[in-house]
């Protein structure tokens, strides 16, 4: 066994793991494996995007490309990643599992170590549910908000699943979506009311009476009094749990 310094992958512990034979290319070498977002202490990692990156389907430069990711969203705001664990040669060169804005939805890949920015952690997990219509934020495992949404119609759903806050949005012009919003990783194969299309956002409401409901087009909806506090207590990369 090997100790690994935190250090060098930019996160707060050391660890110990066992080696474990992998085949990046053609050779078979040894590699390191580590955890960076766990939910049984519920600790979540993301890093925000250095360059425009190719994730890849497997640790290595020889793997197949799935999908590109650019360094900023379509609303123009820095680029943001889950991060869920890694994988770490003999040379050094380290690799990173993230959470990918593409569909099918729960798609990931894997980014070089430094195509991302030094790692953010966070402890707040957010809850969704379709059954109940209610949201429930919870910190390091105990629930300390609630509020009712709204949610997708039959035929425009808000897709289950997990995801992660990867922008939080002001200023907005159209009454429609409130006086705040996020933006998620979790994307819709039907027509959406997110800007830009095919997203799926958590966003205030001008219609207030209609909540709690199945009333949007895929977007989750709250108040605009609990969307302004949730505002203030939900960090980027904070998971997002859609069931």
């Amino acid at each position: 066994m090997r100790r690994i310094s935190a250090v060098t992958l930019g996160v707060a512990f050391v660890a110990v793991l066992a080696p474990s034979a992998v085949t990046p290319a053609t050779e078979r070498v040894t590699a390191e494996r580590f955890v960076l977002s766990d939910r049984a202490t519920e600790t979540y990692r993301w890093a925000f995007l250095r360059h425009r990156a190719i994730a890849r389907t497997a640790p290595s430069y020889s793997a197949k490309a799935r999908t590109r990711i650019s360094f900023r969203t379509p609303e123009l705001y820095r680029n943001v990643v889950q991060v869920l664990r890694g994988v770490q040669y003999e040379d050094g060169t380290t690799w990173i599992k993230v959470r990918l804005a593409i569909l099918p939805n729960g798609s990931t890949g894997w980014l070089p170590r430094s195509a991302l920015t030094q790692f953010q952690k966070v402890h707040t997990r957010l809850v969704i549910s379709h059954r109940t219509l209610r949201a429930t934020l919870y910190k390091r495992g105990r629930p300390i908000f609630r509020t009712i949404v709204g949610v997708g119609q039959s035929h425009w759903p808000t897709p289950r699943g997990e995801f992660y806050v990867r922008e939080k949005l002001s200023g907005y012009w159209a009454p429609t979506y409130g006086p705040r919003a996020f933006g998620l990783n979790a994307r819709s194969a039907v027509l959406t009311d997110w800007p830009g299309g095919g997203f799926i956002g958590i966003h205030g409401t001008n219609q207030p009476e209609i909540l709690p409901g199945r009333v949007s087009h895929g977007c989750v909806r709250m108040r605009n009094g609990p969307i302004l506090r949730l505002f203030q207590l939900v960090p980027l990369g904070t998971p997002v749990d859609i069931r």
